[in-house]
């Protein structure tokens, strides 16, 4: 359902179900910086909403991925096309507030400004960290170094 077409009920709903809802959403601008935060990323990545909002996105992504994810990033702003396709799940670690690594998986979605142009990009994340550990045990005991 297009958005021009939410009555306001339904719009409050919506904006319900994105600050509440379980899974982390955050949406960032065209530079890259926080402008949506919900209570799911305050929980996942330790920033509050307040210390989130205005920062860029290097809060959460690891130094060693920075340089990989910030090209991916200004080349799907420029272009508007993503090499992952709408649905894909993507797995990558990110950074908590404490410094500790997660393993985050996301859906992303292209935000479009009223020219059609890329105006940013909101992922929906969730902690995967104890599943990627898991397979890493896995892996290790099936190359025989348990």
């Amino acid at each position: 359902m297009p958005t021009e077409a939410l009555s306001d009920p339904d719009a409050a709903r919506l904006a319900q179900a994105l600050l509440h809802g379980p899974d982390a959403v955050v949406f960032s601008d065209r530079e890259g910086i926080i402008r949506f935060w919900n209570e799911a990323a305050e929980r996942l990545f330790g920033f509050a909403a307040a210390e989130a909002i205005g920062r860029s996105l290097d809060i959460i992504i690891p130094e060693r991925q920075r340089g990989v994810h910030w090209s991916g990033y200004a080349t799907v702003m420029e272009t508007g096309r993503s090499r992952y396709g709408a649905g894909d799940v993507l797995s990558v670690p990110a950074l908590h507030k404490d410094g500790r690594r997660l393993s985050v998986e996301f859906t992303i979605a292209m935000l479009h400004a009223a020219d059609g142009g890329v105006d940013g990009i909101a992922a929906i994340m969730r902690d995967n960290s104890a599943r990627f550990e898991e397979m890493k045990t896995l892996r290790r005991q099936a190359a025989g170094r348990g």
